[in-house]
């Protein structure tokens, strides 16, 4: 498992943690899996506008 330091805007970053406890709750880890959801999705699309 990789560990990644970022900084992101603080609306950003207060926004994702209010939709992720909203669909996790208070769940050790909900963060990272939200994140991994996200740079997923990230992914596929970037991949699909290379074709």
């Amino acid at each position: 498992m990789g560990v990644i330091t970022i900084s992101v805007d603080d609306e950003v970053e207060k926004k994702f943690r209010e939709l992720v406890e909203k669909k996790y709750g208070k769940i050790r880890g909900a963060l990272g899996v939200a994140v991994t959801e996200a740079m997923k999705l990230w992914i596929k699309k970037v991949e699909s506008e290379e074709k």
